[in-house]
């Protein structure tokens, strides 16, 4: 599925997607300034969190936010060097949680990630406009 929206329509476009995804393992495949971040705040509002809650893990790796779905699970796997690394904070753990798990820069760790992940690929259209591919 292809939806194009203005970034203006990210929460209409969070609650639009959510039904569609077959998986609660969710990898974001978009190139830096994209709209990741504020994309998995939208579908972290829509499943039931505190908006002012969710920000970017690029440090932590990984965001805990209750909601009304169970913890959400948000990673930014940027700073990861190596897949030891996220092996070594429990990614598996999280993983087979069956809670949300969103996650940022999954490339890094893809040999990690199980088959059954959904990939939302975020394209820049113009300065207000993105393309989702799911």
């Amino acid at each position: 599925m292809e939806i194009e929206y203005n970034i203006s329509q990210i929460d209409e476009v969070a609650r639009r997607i959510l039904p569609l995804l077959g998986s609660r393992l969710v990898c974001f495949d978009a190139p830096m300034g994209a709209g990741k971040t504020t994309l998995i705040k939208s579908i972290c509002t829509a499943l039931g969190a505190d908006p002012d809650e969710v920000n970017s893990p690029t440090f932590s790796i990984v965001n805990e936010y209750p909601s009304s779905e169970g913890t959400i699970f948000h990673f930014d796997f940027y700073r990861v060097k190596t897949p030891q690394e996220a092996l070594d904070f429990g990614l598996y753990d999280y993983l087979d949680s069956g809670l949300w798990c969103l996650m940022e820069w999954p490339e890094l760790v893809a040999d990690l990630l199980p088959d059954d992940c959904q990939v939302i690929k975020i394209e820049v259209v113009d300065q207000d406009t993105r393309r989702i591919i799911i």
